[in-house]
């Protein structure tokens, strides 16, 4: 069943968005913008920043009190995170990484504990590392469960934070979100330099799958899972055919016109990395079953689509 855009009242519909300065925000809030939505945008300052990236049809909040003062939100979006890859796993970096994704998903439930009218639907990010690493033998769906590592841990304990939200009465979804392809954001924009010049190839033994999605496609499914108000529940982001590492090294150089000839060796990432290069040399064969099961349609399911659409005239 499918929701309208005309929010409580008949009024236009509005969507509160975390994280919508970051990089799958940023081509999320134009599409809210161009389907009718109200965008109330919770960010970090300075203002201007805000504005420079997401354009002036948004109203921002910086902080959540504010939203005392605004009319109904009917949905929100968490997309609030910081990056995995952006510095090394030192403990004091965990804790960054646990407080911006479960610290402000906790912050928006006590927010809404607060509000005379809640929003009716929440959409989470989580990610596949919620499943921990597996060989690429194995085909994880939605039911499956989660891993033992920091990451898995990471993924388990946001979820629950946002399925708490469930008892005041949200419909919950959660994105269980792979690599997301763009060139100019995410994994894909820094694995291009080095490919560019020749000097690509395969991390590690090049096995490890890599469960990937278009960003177009990613944009997509949020808006699908927005606008279905029978969907609840944990939903695996990635495209229908993943790859191996050595797959997708080959696929990017052929794309370019270049060869795929220098692999990165695994000891090499691992000192560059510490702890999370694990992410990038062990894998998931991760199923996007649930979407797939309630009728969403990929414009990019393959590999070599995906990336000669993103690196056209480039």
């Amino acid at each position: 069943m499918s929701d309208s855009v005309a929010g409580k009242n008949g009024a236009e519909k509005t969507v509160l968005v975390t994280g919508a300065t970051g990089f799958i925000g940023r081509f999320l809030v134009p599409e809210l913008l161009a389907d009718g939505w109200r965008v109330i945008v919770y960010a970090r300052p300075p203002l201007d920043r805000v504005i420079n990236i997401l354009g002036p049809s948004v109203s921002v909040v910086l902080s959540l009190e504010e939203l005392q003062d605004q009319p109904g939100i009917d949905a929100c979006i968490n997309l609030a995170g910081e990056g995995l890859f952006n510095k090394r796993w030192t403990t004091a970096r965990k804790q960054v990484l646990m407080d911006s994704r479960i610290g402000v998903t906790r912050q928006l439930r006590e927010c809404f504990e607060r509000l005379d009218t809640r929003p009716g639907v929440l959409i989470s990010g989580s990610a596949i590392g919620y499943y921990g690493m597996h060989g690429g033998d194995v085909n994880l769906a939605e039911q499956d469960t989660s891993g033992d590592d920091f990451a898995a841990d990471l993924c388990r304990r946001w979820e629950k934070e946002a399925r708490d939200m469930e008892a005041l009465g949200m419909r919950v979804c959660l994105l269980r979100t792979g690599i997301v392809l763009h060139p100019g954001y995410g994994a894909l924009s820094k694995m291009l330099p080095p490919f560019r010049f020749g000097l690509g190839g395969r991390m590690g033994d090049g096995h490890q799958v890599v469960s990937w999605i278009h960003i177009r496609d990613m944009v997509s499914i949020i808006l699908f899972l927005l606008r279905d108000s029978s969907l609840s529940g944990a939903f695996n982001v990635t495209a229908p055919h993943a790859v191996t590492n050595d797959q997708l090294s080959q696929a990017l150089a052929s794309t370019l016109h270049r060869p795929c000839l220098l692999p990165m060796p695994g000891l090499a990432l691992r000192m560059l990395l510490g702890e999370s290069a694990s992410l990038l040399l062990s894998g998931q064969r991760v199923i996007p079953t649930r979407v797939v099961e309630h009728g969403f349609s990929f414009a990019f399911p393959k590999l070599d689509d995906a990336l000669k659409d993103l690196l056209a005239a480039r």
